[in-house]
């Protein structure tokens, strides 16, 4: 009897499941032809059982000599073609076509493929000595072999911790091993190899000595990496039950592996290299899970997809839309008509097409959408399987194609897009939800004739929200509010979360992704400012305080300070990493800030005699310097070595080689840029939330030498970015969810004021909703016609009135928008409400005051210092549940901008934080407090809540804040610089402030 704690025992445990539970065939290791790496036998037997007539055939022709002729073409197939693609496409011989496998059809429309897919022999073979007799390996030997058809497949290597072996030491064999063995040799035998213990499981599919890298094949446990507890007593037991289980390891032969080719680095230089990619366990198990509830649920859910930066989406987004394009259901009917995949990544639709025919041997399963409306409706039209869009494009096209009846769609989105969560998703779906319209009309056929507008008006509440015969899978890592509360599943506390998750922290700790938080220094500008000039006019205070803040920034001393930080640290800390080829990235706040850099970095440079750095500079349009009244571009400032200009498009290209080692951006290539080589960041723009994520993951991607990043930030604290990351770090939720009573609660409010009447609501909704036989060159004078009245009442307001209306009618209208794709019920008169505030609010007049404040010259730069403040890890914390804050309460208070001396404003920042030199943040903070007091989400929650549970929801809220407004204008600059004791006391009093300011009688007195 087998020792209790042997490898053999672990080996005897995992045959005897695969035999007895696993749909395998024990076949002994002598079945094995060590000079073919084969199993003859099986190969033969799958002949005589699913060909017969055939294989009668081919006998009467070569008599007993059909076996070896058979097994020399099926080597000459395997070495030249690989095994993957003769068990797909089988392999002729003497002009007949020899089936390897059969893989299970998408339906059992088929029984006679349905019966030779039973027909196919998986066998599993211990102790195959894999060398040829004679050979110096002769001895050695594979733990386990798995096989299809006697084709091999896998191999295992087994190693158990209750005899002081581990997975490692089942790597380090592995790597000991030589690759030109037959059964070893890439893609000609064997497909993928795995190393295995009780505990951990990890994969390759290349061997190449010690070069060879092994991928982790875990599921994951509490958040990180590794594997949770199993019944078995084995951790690793999925693999031999689930993975390996019959049905499932024929799926991934048949419908995962596949040979892509890659970009390696060879001595500095790029090749493409072939590799065969075998799905992560994470990517199997979401594809699976996917496929599975789309077959139950059929069309009309929507299912998000969490997965962080480096868990290989493309590939995940490729085998998804491939199954869901011939999914059936327990009928064996099509669950979908067409799957719609919108990205922004350029070579999706290439890999897509690649992969299907490698799975199909079909072309035209995949249409790339990227000239005009017609192009897609005739994709649709004609039934493409799989079409791919950007987003771009998406809505545009979606007008053209409304035609289209009683279709149904997958929509696999790529990366979330806000824009799918909001009045361009409700143009989409109302496009594309043509059953859903016609029941709308259908439900209302009964009514009058002259009525015949609310048949419009039911067809487009029923595009909003969930449609029966629209499916979302959307994929993201970093999801917002929004995205959580559209597409996430309800927990058993009714909170949304993904339907899949694969968590920052497993992708850092497998190595699939870098930990850019790791090597994290900020540090801190220390200013003065004083007036440089006689004047002492009355501003704006929050407008003044962003120019001053934008002044600093700007200034050439404060630009030259940092410029000679960041080359210095990069000639003598980052040049030498990845064989001397790392490069840097520096994200400034704006266009300008990129265009002054890059002078800057030319003149140091210059001046030093740097021959050896080359900078790139990336912003859009064109830049208008006022301070010497010159026109900038992109191509226009970046020079090749040769003085050739480089192009926009030219631009990653460039970077890319060995002349640039630093790109200095201004909002662009903070997202979705992906260079391996990028090892350090200097940030200089204000940073926080999502954006901050994202823009810091353009350092984690691995790269051959890449073990650490480096990220040097002037401007953010540690705290905040610790802060913005954490809820990204694993599981994501929201802290609170929209209700759709605060709807019906500004509806009130804005009918109240009496500014419209009702009467003029359904009269423009009664022409906006006339079904298309009865509209008329009128309709728009029409409309204007009902709309007009309430623009004149708004105008003879009071202009605080004015104010807090305006703010109540835009909460209402992006609140529905919001909360329309996810209320359970339709409500005509919302719809009416929200489309005619819609049109009304663009008639309303601007306010006339708003205009630009100049202070050019009336400030001065005193004196400046820029200090180390911190340097080390940010470190993020396990097992905290990651809180993201959306849309859950409304308002309408907005705040003054009360006008003071510049004098006044200059002093008070001077006298408070000049001297101490450690809170020169304070230049921003009254444009962070005019933010956050301009959001309709802070009024409601401040007249909802006393004071502490308006503090506690208030930190993430007001983060927030400063990014969406840092979006919505490009131009203002900020440097919201701070400690984290400042930020404490600030943060309090910044929240009582805004608290007592929106419950005060202001704002009761204003009506509203």
């Amino acid at each position: 009897m087998t020792a209790k704690h042997t490898e053999q025992a672990f080996e005897e445990a995992i045959e005897h499941h695969l035999v007895t539970a696993g749909g395998w065939r024990k076949v002994p290791p002598a079945a094995f032809d060590r000079d073919r790496a084969l199993l003859p036998a099986e190969l033969f037997a799958f002949f005589e059982a699913t060909q017969t007539a055939l294989w009668a055939e081919l006998r009467a022709q070569h008599g007993a000599g059909l076996e070896a002729a058979v097994l020399d073409t099926l080597c000459k197939a395997l070495d030249s073609r690989g095994t993957l693609d003769v068990l797909r496409h089988g392999l002729k011989f003497f002009g007949k076509k020899l089936d390897c496998a059969t893989f299970k059809p998408a339906h059992g429309l088929n029984p006679d493929v349905v019966a030779t897919y039973a027909e196919n022999r998986l066998a599993v073979t211990r102790q195959v000595r894999f060398a040829p007799s004679g050979h110096k390996d002769e001895d050695q030997s594979i733990d386990l072999m798995l096989s299809l058809n006697g084709l091999p497949i896998a191999t295992v290597e087994l190693k158990n911790p209750l005899t002081q072996q581990t997975v490692q030491h089942a790597i380090a064999q592995y790597r000991a091993r030589d690759p030109r063995h037959r059964l070893l040799q890439f893609k000609l035998r064997a497909l993928v190899h795995f190393a295995v213990d009780p505990d951990h499981a990890f994969m390759t599919t290349r061997l190449a000595g010690e070069g060879t890298t092994f991928l982790p094949f875990n599921r994951g446990a509490h958040g990180g990496a590794g594997n949770p507890e199993h019944p078995s007593g084995y951790r690793t037991a999925y693999l031999w039950e689930e993975v390996w289980q019959r049905d499932s390891f024929l799926d991934i032969v048949g419908r995962f592996l596949h040979l892509a080719k890659e970009e390696k680095l060879r001595a500095g230089k790029k090749v493409e290299e072939e590799k065969i990619v075998f799905p992560r366990y994470h990517q199997l198990d979401a594809v699976r899970r996917l496929e599975a509830a789309a077959r139950i649920d059929g069309p009309g859910n929507s299912y998000l997809i969490q997965h962080s930066a480096g868990s290989g989406k493309s590939n995940s987004i490729a085998w998804l839309a491939h199954r869901l394009a011939s999914l059936h259901d327990a009928k064996d009917a099509r669950v979908f008509d067409s799957v719609v995949v919108i990205t922004d990544r350029r070579v999706l639709d290439k890999q897509l097409q690649d992969n299907i025919y490698q799975f199909e041997h079909k072309q035209g399963v995949v249409a790339k959408i990227d000239e005009h409306s017609d192009q897609l409706a005739k994709a649709l039209e004609g039934g493409t399987p799989i079409i791919i869009t950007t987003l771009q494009k998406f809505p545009v096209i979606l007008e053209r194609i409304g035609g289209l009846k009683g279709r149904r769609y997958a929509l696999v989105v790529d990366e979330a897009h806000s824009s799918q969560t909001g009045e361009s998703a409700r143009k989409m779906k109302q496009v594309l939800a043509a059953t859903s319209l016609e029941e709308a009309e259908g439900l209302d056929a009964a009514g009058d004739e002259d009525d015949s507008e609310e048949k419009v008006l039911a067809a487009v509440m029923a595009s909003r929200g969930r449609q029966r015969n629209l499916s979302y899978f959307a994929f993201t890592a970093t999801p917002k509010a929004k995205t959580l509360e559209i597409f996430g599943h309800r927990d058993a506390e009714g909170k949304p979360r993904p339907f899949h998750l694969y968590s920052m922290r497993q992708a850092i700790e497998e190595g699939f992704i870098l930990d850019v938080l790791k090597s994290y220094t900020t540090y801190k500008a220390f200013y003065r400012l004083v007036k440089a000039t006689e004047n002492d006019p009355r501003v704006p205070k929050e407008e003044a305080t962003r120019q001053l803040a934008r002044f600093m920034s700007l200034h050439p001393h404060n630009v030259a300070q940092k410029t000679e930080v960041m080359v210095e640290h990069f000639r003598t800390k980052v040049r030498h990493k990845l064989g001397g080829r790392a490069k840097a990235m520096l994200v400034t706040s704006s266009r300008l800030h990129a265009v002054r850099y890059k002078q800057a970095f030319d003149a140091y440079l210059k001046e030093k005699g740097y021959g050896d750095i080359g900078v790139l500079v990336a912003f859009s349009g064109i830049v208008k310097d006022p301070a010497s009244d010159l026109e900038f571009t992109e191509p226009g400032m970046n020079v090749d070595k040769v003085g050739k200009h480089i192009s926009e498009a030219g631009l990653p290209g460039a970077f890319d080689g060995d002349d640039f080692q630093i790109l200095l951006v201004a909002n662009k290539y903070q997202t979705g840029f992906d260079q391996p080589l990028l090892h350090t960041m200097y940030v200089d723009k204000r940073l926080s939330g999502v954006q901050a994520v994202q823009t810091l993951s353009r350092l984690n991607r691995t790269a051959p030498g890449k073990q650490d990043t480096f990220v040097l930030d002037f401007v953010n604290d540690t705290e905040e970015i610790q802060q913005s990351f954490q809820p990204y770090y694993e599981a994501t939720t929201v802290a609170e969810s929209a209700e759709p009573q605060q709807l019906y609660d500004l509806a009130h409010r804005l009918e109240g004021a009496q500014v419209f009447w009702l009467s003029e609501v359904e009269a423009f909704c009664k022409v906006f909703f006339s079904p298309r036989e009865k509209q008329s060159v009128q309709d728009q004078a029409e409309m204007n016609r009902h709309l007009n009245p309430g623009v004149d009442r708004f105008k003879a307001l009071e202009e605080a009135t004015r104010e807090e209306f305006k703010n109540a009618l835009g909460a209402f209208v992006r609140l529905y928008a919001f909360l329309s794709q996810i209320m359970p019920f339709s409500d005509p008169d919302l719809e009416k409400l929200y489309t005619f505030a819609r049109y009304f609010e663009t008639k309303l007049p601007q306010d006339p005051k708003k205009g630009p404040l100049s202070l050019d010259g009336d400030v001065a730069l005193e004196y400046y210092r820029l200090d180390k403040l911190s340097e080390g890890a940010i470190a993020l914390r396990a097992a905290e549940p990651g809180v993201v804050f959306g849309a859950t309460e409304v308002g309408t208070r907005k705040a003054k901008d009360d006008e003071a001396q510049l004098s006044e404003i200059i002093g008070v920042l001077n006298d408070r934080f000049g001297t101490e030199f450690d809170q020169a943040d304070q230049i921003l903070f009254d444009q962070f407090v005019a933010a956050a007091k301009l959001d309709d989400e802070v009024v409601q929650r401040a007249k909802a809540n006393p004071l502490d549970n308006f503090a506690l929801a208030m930190k993430g809220k007001v983060e927030g804040l400063m990014v969406d407004r840092m979006d919505q204008n490009q131009e203002i600059v900020t440097r919201y610089l701070n400690d984290s004791q400042f930020q404490d006391l600030a943060f309090r009093l910044l929240v009582k402030r805004i608290y007592d300011e929106i419950r005060g009688e202001k704002f009761a007195a204003a009506g509203l």
